[in-house]
């Protein structure tokens, strides 16, 4: 297994490149998979995994868990917002899956999420906030992969930019940088 500290640079010319003809397909095959909420496994990963989904979940590839690689996380249906945060000076452009969609890809059942980090950071999530908001697993930030040092290379973030109402401590708590794993309880 590779390590998700430091992003190969097969990742970031994947990324950089779009790989339209693997994004197409796996859109496809996970809307595919999701039409019919059937218990299928998910394929394994091939390159550093980057997210690990256990818990109440209906579909996994390692054991009891689903593990995500970049390209795994770019074949569900991408989207893009900017926001402004307390993190950064400025107004970045964040894209990636909406956690709605990846949870309905593992085939999520629960009304927690709890997230972890790489520094251990931990917390707590309703998980309906997955169908309130617009809620992204940012794997790009401006258009680039997201290093450790900017806090990825995955970045759960809020809409604050379209709800003035996530502008507040406990949504600034809920975004995890640096997210590596997601359990559904």
């Amino acid at each position: 297994m590779t390590s998700v500290v430091g992003m190969r640079r097969r990742d970031a010319l994947l990324w950089a490149a779009g790989s339209a003809a693997g994004t197409a397909l796996g859109v496809a095959t996970a809307a595919q998979n999701d039409a019919d909420n059937g218990p299928r496994a998910l394929a394994a990963p091939t390159g550093a995994v980057l997210l690990s989904i256990g818990g109440h979940i209906r579909r996994t590839n390692q054991g009891a868990r689903a593990e995500f690689d970049l390209s795994m996380l770019q074949a569900l249906p991408q989207h893009s917002y900017t926001a402004r945060t307390p993190w950064f000076a400025q107004r970045r452009k964040y894209t990636g899956p909406l956690l709605r969609d990846l949870l309905a890809r593992v085939g999520a059942d629960g009304g927690t999420l709890r997230l972890a980090a790489l520094n251990d950071y931990r917390i707590d999530i309703p998980a309906d906030d997955a169908q309130r908001f617009d809620v992204l697993v940012a794997c790009g930030l401006d258009d680039l992969p997201i290093g450790v040092r900017d806090k990825g290379p995955l970045l759960m973030i809020y809409p604050f930019d379209s709800d003035a109402d996530l502008r507040n401590a406990l949504y600034y708590s809920r975004s995890v940088w640096q997210l590596t794993t997601i359990d559904v309880r």
